[in-house]
């Protein structure tokens, strides 16, 4: 058996994590804490203050009692809107702090594009504009490019909860683009698991979402390859197609 355990802010698509134990079919485990979130807004301050070390070391142990064997913090705004050099002090606080590897939703998505071989993104956001471009940031600063953006205006993650499938198509067609090789998903609030390949079929490409890429990122760390095409291209990539994505000057970190 292995045992991920997902460290997740508050009440939202955490459903998806279940089904996504049922779409693997195999011995994985996926247990999460809730963590509280304070406002729900978001807003660049707010999304700091999610992310804070108190905040997200709340059920560290009580997931080590799961037989947790890596951590995730699966939290695309809580990580991401700590800023580059931000993220990987957060994981690494929480590495520490648990005594496991640990990662977040935001570093995973780094990863996954290397998985796919992917460096040329666009971006479908459910929230404001400069949320989005926080995560544009980020990722520039991986030295991945961000050919496009699209924003769903959502305030807050209640409201990205409640979405469907047709708001989640709509918002990845439109933020498409010819020279984006993968459009990116970055809201762990958006229920997305049951239906990634739909939206590939819709615009013939990968489709990375938040929740589906906060589970492989946490296999990743306990070095466990799933074959599970129904979770999309990244699970149904069987070997890793390694790609520089290091803008001068930054390494990436694993």
């Amino acid at each position: 058996m292995t045992t991920v355990g997902l460290l997740y802010p508050g009440h939202a698509a955490e459903d998806d994590f279940p089904r996504t134990e049922i779409l693997l079919d195999t011995d994985i485990r996926l247990p999460l804490f809730s963590t509280a979130t304070g406002e729900d807004a978001y807003r660049a301050d707010v999304l700091r203050e999610q992310g804070a070390a108190a905040r997200i070391a709340e059920g560290v142990e009580e997931l080590r009692l799961a037989g947790a064997e890596a951590l995730v913090w699966a939290s695309s705004g809580g990580s991401f809107g700590q800023g580059w050099e931000g993220a990987h002090e957060q994981i690494a606080t929480l590495a520490r702090t648990a005594g496991l590897p640990a990662s977040s939703t935001s570093v995973g998505f780094v990863h996954a594009l290397r998985e796919v071989g992917a460096g040329r993104v666009a971006v479908a956001a459910p929230c404001p504009e400069d949320v989005t471009g926080l995560f544009a940031q980020f990722l520039a600063s991986a030295g991945v490019e961000v050919v496009a953006t699209v924003s769903g205006g959502a305030a807050t993650a209640d409201t990205v909860a409640s979405w469907g499938p047709d708001e989640v198509k709509r918002l990845v067609r439109e933020a498409d683009h010819p020279d984006a090789e993968v459009v990116l998903v970055p809201d762990t609030a958006l229920h997305t698991t049951a239906y990634i390949p739909e939206l590939e079929e819709l615009i013939g490409k990968p489709v990375l979402t938040a929740n589906q890429v906060t589970v492989w990122e946490g296999l990743r760390l306990t070095d466990r390859r799933t074959w599970a095409p129904t979770l999309g291209t990244l699970f149904a990539t069987r070997e890793p197609v390694l790609r520089q994505l290091e803008p001068k000057g930054i390494e990436v970190r694993e």
